[in-house]
């Protein structure tokens, strides 16, 4: 399971495993990363881009299947997530299921800019 919070809002969502997706503010690229609850903490199994540009640099190791470059970040193992949630630009989604919502719906009354952060529970 994972809880979100943002300011005085919380909401917890009965999933082991989801994939966070974002769009790419300047190159309108989506992003893709799956995430997996392991005791109390998140772990980064892949990441998907269908292609780069600023500050969007590919790892040696990617691999480009069916036009998306897939690849395995190297990162620790994190207690949270800590999201921006901006009005200015595309929101967060949080997938699972095979069903994608906007990471904001699942916290009803957010609004402007705010942290939003993924953990565990």
């Amino acid at each position: 399971m994972i809880c979100l919070a943002a300011g005085t809002l919380a909401a917890s969502i009965a999933v082991n495993s989801f994939t966070l997706a974002w769009m790419h503010s300047i190159e309108k690229t989506r992003w893709e990363e799956n995430w997996r609850v392991e005791g109390r903490m998140l772990v980064l199994d892949e990441a998907r881009i269908l292609s780069t540009g600023a500050g969007m640099d590919l790892p040696p190791d990617a691999v480009l299947k069916d036009g998306v470059w897939h690849y395995r970040p190297q990162l620790q193992q994190q207690t949270s997530l800590r999201l921006t949630h901006s009005p200015y630009t595309s929101g967060y989604e949080l997938c699972s299921a095979g069903s994608c919502r906007p990471l904001a719906d699942h916290l009803p009354g957010i609004a402007g800019t705010e942290l939003i952060v993924v953990s565990p529970c």
